[in-house]
């Protein structure tokens, strides 16, 4: 077998493993936070502060989980041209 046929065959093996894993853990940071949402909602003695410091955290992983997928999906995006012969 082609070693760079072999190689895009890896390739899309482990791009399909990030996407699922990482759509799981999107999946389960978002029920989290629903979670957490309605345990703040339900609880008046949590203070304003603590609040605002809470949502301002959520909205800081969710920034760098789409930070982080943007990148991964163009390291896949360069490889996968790599390896279709178009790359440099």
């Amino acid at each position: 077998m082609d070693p760079k046929a072999l190689m895009k065959q890896m390739l899309d093996f482990n791009k399909t493993a990030f996407e699922k894993t990482f759509n799981a853990l999107v999946v389960m940071q978002d029920q989290s936070e629903k979670m957490f949402n309605l345990w703040m909602e339900q609880n008046k003695f949590f203070p304003e502060e603590g609040r605002k410091a809470m949502t301002d955290w959520i909205k800081s992983y969710k920034k760098g989980r789409d930070e982080f997928k943007a990148k991964m999906d163009e390291g896949y995006r360069r490889l996968e041209e790599f390896f279709a012969g178009t790359g440099k």
